[in-house]
């Protein structure tokens, strides 16, 4: 994989059990970049709320996704390339989020904060979800699903990369990789 434009952040976004940290970790890997798990970034506050099956409020969200911005910022601004697994369900989230670039201007220009959208039909998320569970790998409850899908808000006008996240994720990773490419994300 060519590298990746100089400060440049890839979120690979979607609901919980749609491999984004599956997916981001190879991502990252393929262009030899620093991978980060929005995940790792709640407090324990939040993760138990989600554990109890709990949605989060938006006063949960917005201190995480604040921290969130920050660390890409600073990443952004020292040059360097991130992947970032992040669920950045609504477009308000985003633009917390593409924020991070010190030189973006709201809506009005681009950002070096690019999405990517990893599409799974529910009832594969269910089962994901539900085997996660068993084995004991996380803290999101299949029965956080549904309201994980009622937030998730795509806006065509945001330009985000929409990917088939049931295929091998070799492939997804050479699709976004293709994409990247052709949108000029990549050097």
């Amino acid at each position: 994989m060519a590298p990746v434009v100089q400060g440049a952040v890839i979120v690979i976004m979607g609901v919980s059990g749609s491999g984004k940290t599956t997916i981001g970790n190879l991502l990252a890997e393929a262009a030899n970049c620093a991978f980060l798990d929005a995940d790792d970034f709640h407090p324990d506050s939040n993760k138990e709320k989600m554990r109890k099956g709990i949605p989060l409020s938006e006063e949960d969200r917005m201190p995480w996704l604040q921290v969130l911005c920050n660390a890409l910022k600073n990443r952004i601004t020292d040059g360097e390339i991130t992947v970032l697994a992040c669920s950045a369900l609504r477009k308000n989230y985003r633009e917390i989020l593409r924020s991070s670039d010190p030189s973006y201007v709201t809506e009005k220009q681009g950002s070096r904060v690019k999405f990517v959208l990893l599409n799974v039909p529910v009832e594969v998320l269910a089962d994901r979800l539900n085997k996660r569970l068993t084995n004991g790998e996380h803290f999101m409850p299949p029965s956080l699903l549904q309201s994980q899908l009622q937030l998730l808000e795509i806006d065509a006008s945001e330009g985000i990369l929409q990917v088939d996240a049931t295929l091998n994720p070799a492939i997804i990773v050479e699709t976004v990789r293709d994409s990247l490419v052709q949108r000029n994300i990549e050097s």
